[in-house]
Formats: structure tokens, C-alpha cells, sequence
């Protein structure tokens, strides 16, 4: 019988730092519950099959294969990175396992991608390190996918704690680990409206931040102080994108700050700031996300955002311990649409 070997690896939800994490600055993701089984069995030959159970039938490709828009595409670039890395020498059998929901926002395809590089590196005990399998796994998003993301998700499923949040200086790609408070939960509440970092907006978001970045002679939007990009006088849309990606950083730099010294008040205060810069200046919310943040703040949230690259997905709140499940199940209430995805209690 063929050895088989396999890697788990969390989904993430972002509690502050949207778009940031291309152009230099902090975020602070934190592990979910749910999560993403991959159980790989390397072949001596290119082909590669995929069996997922949300997706009929398995997928038959080769290490050749571009990417086309096909479910399976991050396996195929994550099994051919591992042959660049080393790892493998051939393509390999695939069965992956997943409670992450697709197009939530919450890092499907970056943990798919990593968990096969992890399950990978097993079958030879490879010296890569969680952090290079980040990297790695990025390579596969941007150069093979073609999804301009940076290196959060990547580091944030590779690297988590559950219980705690990553505060990750994403131009540096230090970070540390922050306790979450006792008194409080983050609820990640799935919007209903799927969405695709593939399907141009996101890519869209991407070259207005390249073109500030041109603009201003930085690859690092978010360092830019505010006062310098408010007093230009223009309302180009890549001057609101540098605007949102530098306050942005800000946000999150004073929400770690809060975290760390207990102020919830403070963290919920960031919290729907972001969304509001999210929906104002960076333009990526939808009426219906608008609505049901607006919800979870009137039912009581703390704070409460998007989170994830916008066009749908999820957001997440800030609520008092004791108020859940009343808090949830009201808001449910009031949009059928939506559902719970999870609740992170330290």
C-alpha cells in the first residue's frame, strides 16, 4: 500500500487590515475552527488527481496544465511549487477535506495551497520552514493563479494560534502574537454572497494601488502619512485607495495597541472605522454586507467590519461573551441570507 501523508491547516478571518497587506502594512488575522484536511500520495509520473467532496467527480490534470479557472487549479500550482521546491518528483494523488466555506473570504484557497506544500514537505522531511511554505504559497496565487494577493492569508494559516491574533508587519514579514480578550468574542458571520478574488475587482483594487504607488515613488502605500495624501488636491480613485491603505495601518497598529491593553471600546471603534473606509474610500462593500454590519452593530456588536478582499464574503464582530447565541440568532433573524460561519473564544 502507498504511504500517504497529510497536513492540516486552519481557515483565518482578518479582524482589521483590508488591502494592506500588498502595500506594507499590518494586519491582524486570526485562526478559525474550521479548517482544511490534505492527504497526498506522491506519484512517480506528472498526473495529478484531485478528489474534494464539495466538488463531483475528481479532477484529472498534469503538472503541465495551466491554470484555467478550474477548482483544482491551486493543487496543480501547489504541486508543481513542490517540485520546484524539491519536495516531490512527480505529481501526486490528492484528497482533500474542508470546512472552510468557498468565497467567505476566509483563506480557502491560500490553506489548500499550504496544506499540500505541508503535506508535501513530509515525504522527504524537507528543511522549508512554515514561514517559506508561506512564501512558497503565495508564488502559487500570484505567479501560476494570477491573484495579486500579498502574503497574509499565507502566513496566517501556515503560522495561527488558535485563541490569539497575528499582528504581521507584512513588508517585513515579522510578527508576534496577540492574546484575544476573555470578556469578548469575534463572530464570523458569512454574508451569503460569494465572492472570487479572480474575478477582476480585486485585481481592479490592485493597479489602482500600483498606480499610487508610481504616483508617490513607494511600494508602500500604507507608510505614506495621511496629512501628505490629504493635501493633494484630487479625487482620483487611486488617491482614495493610498488614503484607505494608510489609515488602514494605522487602524491596525491602534487595534493591537487596544488589544494588548484591554481596551475594547478602542478595538470596536477601529473595527467600524475600517468598514467604513472600506465602504467609502475603498469602495469593496455591497448594500447587503452595509446592512448587516449595520444589524450587528445595532443588536449590540462592539465593533463590527468586511473582512476578506471585498465583493461579499464575511464580516466579523466584536460582541460581550454572555450575549451569545441571542445575539446571533437575532441577526440571523433579520437576514436569512446570511449564516455563521464561527466564533473565536480564547
Amino acid at each position: 500500500m502507498l504511504e500517504s501523508f497529510s497536513a492540516v491547516v486552519p481557515g483565518r478571518v482578518n479582524l482589521i487590515g483590508e488591502h494592506t497587506d500588498y502595500n506594507g502594512g499590518m494586519v491582524l488575522p486570526a485562526a478559525l475552527s474550521v479548517r482544511l484536511e490534505a492527504t497526498l500520495i506522491p506519484r512517480a509520473d506528472d498526473d495529478i488527481t484531485v478528489i474534494a467532496e464539495s466538488h463531483a467527480g475528481p479532477a484529472k490534470r498534469t503538472l503541465s496544465d495551466q491554470a484555467s479557472g478550474h477548482w483544482s487549479d491551486p493543487c496543480v500550482g501547489a504541486l508543481r511549487e513542490a517540485n520546484a521546491l524539491g519536495l516531490l518528483t512527480g505529481g501526486a494523488s490528492l484528497n482533500v477535506h474542508s470546512t472552510i466555506p468557498e468565497g467567505a473570504g476566509l483563506s480557502s484557497s491560500a490553506a489548500l495551497i499550504v496544506a499540500i506544500l505541508k503535506a508535501a514537505r513530509a515525504v522527504t522531511d524537507g528543511a522549508q520552514t512554515d514561514i517559506e511554505l508561506a512564501i512558497a504559497a503565495r508564488r502559487v496565487e500570484n505567479s501560476y493563479m494570477g491573484v495579486p494577493c500579498g502574503i497574509m492569508d499565507q502566513m496566517a494559516v501556515a503560522l495561527a494560534t488558535p485563541g490569539s491574533a497575528m499582528a504581521l508587519d507584512t513588508k517585513s514579514i515579522d510578527y508576534k502574537l496577540v492574546s484575544l480578550p476573555s470578556s469578548h468574542q469575534f463572530v464570523v458571520i458569512h454574508s451569503g454572497i460569494k465572492r472570487k478574488l479572480t474575478d477582476g475587482r480585486y485585481a481592479a483594487r490592485k493597479l489602482e494601488c500600483d498606480r499610487a504607488k508610481k504616483y508617490f515613488g513607494t511600494d508602500d502605500l500604507c507608510l505614506i502619512e495621511p496629512e501628505v495624501l490629504a493635501r493633494v488636491e484630487s479625487n482620483e480613485p487611486f488617491l482614495r485607495r493610498a488614503m484607505h491603505c494608510a489609515t488602514e495601518h494605522r487602524r491596525v497598529l491602534a487595534a493591537i495597541d487596544a488589544l494588548q491593553s484591554g481596551d475594547i471600546e478602542t478595538l470596536g471603534r477601529m473595527m467600524n472605522e475600517s468598514h467604513a473606509s472600506m465602504r467609502d474610500v475603498f469602495e469593496i462593500s455591497l448594500p447587503q454586507i452595509d446592512a448587516l454590519v449595520q444589524s450587528a452593530f445595532e443588536l449590540g456588536a462592539i465593533g463590527a467590519r468586511l473582512t476578506g478582499g471585498g465583493f461579499g464574503g464575511c464580516i466579523v464582530a466584536c460582541i460581550e461573551r454572555n450575549s451569545q447565541p441571542g445575539w446571533i440568532n437575532r441577526l440571523l433573524e433579520s437576514h436569512p441570507d446570511a449564516r455563521l460561519i464561527d466564533a473565536i473564544v480564547p
